[in-house]
């Protein structure tokens, strides 16, 4: 079965175009985070104006990370690395105490940050999954230019069959890119992956970005679905999916663990990406998502522009939520 090729503009390779400048993601990543830093980072001071690491800091400190999303055992983590450094270190300041907070879950993220690196494999198949409105499809268009950007040819593939207005806006995010989208108006999913990954083949194309339809993790019929769709995926490329990739949107909060648990039972879960960091305080469950389910985050998304998504960098993560 065999869905319809909607074909760009030039189907060839685009050429390479210039990224924005680390600066300028860094203002952008900052902006993006203030309502998670007024939560977090705007009460630190007062917290820490004492200059004092004692049991009534340490008390208003739990509170504080707890409320942020940060979870128990990461809060757990930091309070004991805190209590150690402030030891070690004779930490006798506000800013002192900031710092080494600061440094402590930046020693946490940092095992997350592991940029997704594209292998010698043609075409590299990545599949994308995640429950409905985490920003599957919005990420899928970012995601082609920011392959685009690095002078490889993207193709689409449309798997939510279940919802009209998803196949549009993945072919409008084609259109945008000039990149080939592979669709059917309805059947199996797992078919229309198949057939473009045999198109991608075809035409020699770099990657294929899949899209799934959205889902509950309580959904046990519509899990095994998508562990199916990954398993026609192996057939059609034995090595394949090259990366498996969930999209977590950050205004779940602790719910979002759930979600890469789940998912990850069902299709084994290579990476994350967190979108909608602009839009919320919780930005904090990306301490709780390193101390229970380290996954590497690929991507994080402060905005709806085309550019709004980037590569997940712990310092400059941290550094937007204490600056």
């Amino acid at each position: 079965m065999f869905g319809f090729l909607k074909k760009s503009a030039d189907p060839q390779r685009p050429a390479a175009s210039s990224a924005a400048p680390e600066a300028t993601w860094r203002e952008r990543l900052k902006a993006g985070l203030a309502r998670t830093r007024e939560q977090l980072g705007g009460k630190l001071k007062s917290i820490f104006s004492r200059g004092k690491v004692d049991d009534e800091l340490l008390e208003e400190l739990e509170i504080l990370l707890l409320t942020s999303d940060i979870g128990s055992e990461a809060t757990r983590y930091l309070l004991e690395e805190l209590k150690a450094r402030a030891s070690r270190d004779r930490i006798d300041s506000a800013q002192g105490i900031q710092q080494a907070l600061a440094d402590a879950l930046h020693e946490l993220l940092l095992p997350l940050e592991k940029p997704l690196e594209i292998s010698a494999q043609r075409p590299f198949i990545i599949m994308i999954a995640g429950v409905n409105g985490a920003g599957k499809t919005t990420s899928i268009g970012k995601l082609a230019k920011h392959f685009q950007a690095q002078g490889l040819s993207v193709l689409l593939a449309a798997g939510d069959t279940f919802r009209a207005a998803a196949r549009e806006q993945l072919q409008r995010w084609g259109e945008r890119n000039n990149v080939a989208v592979i669709a059917q108006e309805s059947g199996d999913p797992a078919a229309v992956i198949f057939d473009a990954i045999s198109a991608a083949r075809a035409r020699g194309i770099d990657i294929v970005l899949a899209d799934t339809a959205g889902r509950l993790p309580t959904q046990l019929h519509l899990m095994e679905e998508i562990a199916k769709v990954r398993r026609v995926i192996r057939k059609a490329d034995p090595t394949g999916p090259h990366e498996t990739l969930l999209v977590l949107d950050a205004n779940f909060g602790q719910n979002a663990l759930q979600q890469v648990k789940a998912f990850d039972k069902a299709i084994e879960v290579t990476g994350l990406i967190v979108t909608k960091l602009d839009g919320t305080a919780k930005g904090g469950v990306i301490a709780a998502i390193a101390m229970q389910c380290p996954k590497p985050i690929r991507f994080i998304g402060v905005g709806e522009g085309i550019d709004d998504l980037h590569a997940f960098n712990a310092r400059d993560f941290v550094d937007a939520l204490f600056e």
